[in-house]
Order: C-alpha cells, then structure tokens, then sequence
C-alpha cells in the first residue's frame, strides 16, 4: 500500500473487491442460464470494480468512471505488468452498453445478439483481471 493509503481506504478497497468478486459469481450464474447479454455485462462490471478497489487500495479517493481498460492504466502507473491485460479490458468495455440497450445495436435486441461464447470469452478475460488485482493487492498490504 502506498503511503497514502489509510486504514480506511484498505478497508474501502476490500469492500469493493468482495463486490467485484460477487459480480463475477452473477456473470458464471447468468452465463449457466443463457442470459449471455447479462453475463457479458456483469462480467464487465466485475472488472471494473475490481479495479477502483485496487486504486481505493493505493489511496486514491475519486475513483469514478466506467471504462475498464481507462480505470487500468491508471492502476498500471502503480503496476506496470497490468498492462498485459489491456486488450482484456478493450474488450469488456465493449460489452457495457450494447448487452443493455437494444438501441446500441443496429437490430434485434442483446438477448439475441450475445451469444454462449461471448459470455465464456467475457468471463474469462474477467477472471484473469480479478486474478491479477487480487494479487497485486495481496502484495501491496503484506
């Protein structure tokens, strides 16, 4: 943890994470019943959580904003080897409006245009992220 970080923002942090990794468990239950729009976006959400915990973790208070890969860089000035997961992160945010909005799309609606291997690729890439967060917070609080 920086010096910057407080108590309470480990505190913060963990809170989030625990969130994220809860958003994780929906996308997998959304994945197992077909609502692949669903797991796409909330897989997305995961990550992004994740990531404001890891910024919470070094003392950063505002930690608004919705894109994941832009959330990222800015955890990769404290964690340069996080920027191996850019491309992971280009394309969950891909998946933060179109699995929402039929008006994102060009027809049809994210039901029917997400489909069983966008949410196994979704899910991976966020998995792979939460994994890196994870540690990167497990070694900056030891």
């Amino acid at each position: 943890m920086s010096g910057g970080a407080t108590n309470q923002n480990r505190v913060e942090a963990e809170r989030w994470l625990r969130t994220a990794i809860a958003d994780l468990k929906a996308a997998r239950w959304n994945a197992q019943g077909e609502f692949f729009n669903l797991a796409c976006f909330t897989a997305q959400q995961a990550v992004e959580k994740a990531l404001k915990a890891l910024l919470l973790s070094t003392g950063e208070r505002d930690v608004r904003g919705h894109s994941a890969l832009s959330l990222l860089e800015r955890a990769a000035i404290v964690w340069p080897e996080l920027s191996a997961l850019r491309s992971d992160c280009r394309v969950l945010d891909r998946y933060y409006i179109p699995t929402r909005y039929p008006d994102a799309l060009p027809e049809g609606s994210p039901v029917e245009a997400f489909g069983p291997e966008d949410a196994k690729d979704a899910l991976r890439r966020s998995e792979r992220i939460i994994t890196a967060v994870r540690k990167a917070m497990d070694e900056s609080h030891a």
